[in-house]
């Protein structure tokens, strides 16, 4: 059972990193980036 979950796994990742090598998704991901750190330093703080 170890060994199908660990395969499924390994195919997910495999199919990430694909989708993240292409230029418009790499885009997609730093814009999202920088929202994230946009909103971490505005100064607004969740109690």
């Amino acid at each position: 059972m170890k060994l199908m979950r660990t395969a499924a796994m390994a195919g997910v990742a495999k199919k990430v990193y694909d989708e993240a090598r292409k230029p418009h998704n790499q885009q997609k991901i730093r814009d999202a980036v920088a929202s994230v750190k946009a909103r971490r330093s505005s100064g607004t703080k969740r109690p």
